[in-house]
């Protein structure tokens, strides 16, 4: 794996690499790579470069035959806070959408089946991660929250169809509009997840999952994931184009240029 790009080169047996700077660490234990989001100064929240990068990453992971599996997890206390805000500041707003897009792209449409072991808060562009991923387990104690209206701002990241895909349009409404938080016991109550697993049992519950998944047939996952996605988002590319044109308008209101200097003085 080169750590100057976070590229996989088909190594069969690496350990524990930094992702080239660029926000996350890579381990490979078998055939499961395991992606570690780890900006634990900014919660966990992405730049795009680091959405670049990772999606880059995932992208080429099929290219190995002897990956069968990606885990995506945060670092620390966090899963994912969101889109770096102070980072995306003087970016052009469709760089901005074009990184984000690419990631939640990347883990929707990759062969390989994307676990999400969501370890603690996942907060705006965060839920959309953890949403993107085919199988979703949460800490009981971490929480998704999708505050964007309150920043000026709209769900991204095709966020808008996969929660709506997941907890059906009125459950959605509440997370995306009003911003509602949801614990993981609710989470899975609700369907946003698969399942909420005591924060200490998270990552060997994760674990046992990718263990069973790479023991299958790869291409009768493969296949299955690919049918899955066809009959739950048929239109996703719509809405990240939509959301990528509403987000691109709206990061460049004075609205929202008010909030953030708001929040960065604080």
């Amino acid at each position: 794996m080169s750590t100057a790009a976070g590229r996989v080169d088909h190594r069969a047996d690496w350990s524990e690499e930094d992702g080239g700077g660029a926000g996350f660490r890579l381990t490979r234990e078998g055939h499961v790579l395991r992606i570690v989001i780890s900006r634990p100064e900014r919660r966990n929240a992405l730049d795009p470069d680091s959405m670049v990068e990772m999606a880059r990453v995932i992208g080429d992971a099929h290219t190995d035959p002897d990956i069968r599996v990606i885990v995506l997890t945060g670092a620390g206390t966090a899963f994912c806070a969101g889109g770096d805000l102070v980072a995306v500041a003087g970016r052009p707003p469709e760089t901005v959408m074009e990184a984000a897009n690419a990631l939640i792209r990347a883990i929707v449409s990759s062969p390989i089946p994307v676990v999400a072991a969501v370890n603690g808060p996942a907060i705006g562009y965060g839920v959309a991660l953890a949403c993107a991923a085919d199988l979703t387990y949460v800490a009981r104690e971490a929480h998704f929250v999708m505050p964007l209206t309150s920043l000026g701002l709209m769900p991204d990241g095709g966020s808008s169809a996969l929660v709506a895909a997941t907890v059906g349009r009125a459950r959605a409404a509440e997370l995306a509009l009003l911003g509602k938080a949801v614990c993981g016991a609710e989470a899975q109550a609700i369907g946003l997840v698969a399942r909420a697993v005591p924060g200490a049992d998270l990552d060997a519950h994760v674990q046992a999952v990718a263990h069973w998944l790479s023991a299958r047939p790869r291409r009768a996952i493969e296949l299955t994931k690919q049918a899955l996605t066809a009959a739950s988002l048929s239109a996703f590319e719509d809405t990240l184009a939509r959301e990528g044109s509403g987000q691109g308008e709206l990061l460049a209101t004075a609205n929202f240029a008010a909030d953030r200097a708001a929040s960065a003085g604080t």
